[in-house]
């Protein structure tokens, strides 16, 4: 999960595994898999890290690249 915090300050999670796509107009635009939009305060760079933290740690990191690898040979 990533913690964002929405314009009017309130805090919460989104799920990571969901996000579609992260856009700066100039606010922050989350869009889920499921269509739902969130405008938060975060810099979509730092989205984007906490997404990179929670992958590696359910370990879809180090799947990818396995399975990468597995495809070289």
């Amino acid at each position: 999960m990533v913690h964002v915090t929405r314009l009017n300050g309130k805090s919460f999670y989104v799920n990571a595994l969901l996000i579609e796509t992260i856009e700066e107009t100039p606010d922050t635009l989350i869009t889920l898999t499921t269509g739902k939009k969130y405008m938060v305060r975060e810099q979509a760079e730092e989205v984007i890290a906490s997404m990179l933290l929670y992958l590696r740690s359910i370990g879809v990191n180090a799947a990818t690249i396995k399975n990468v690898q597995m495809e070289e040979t």
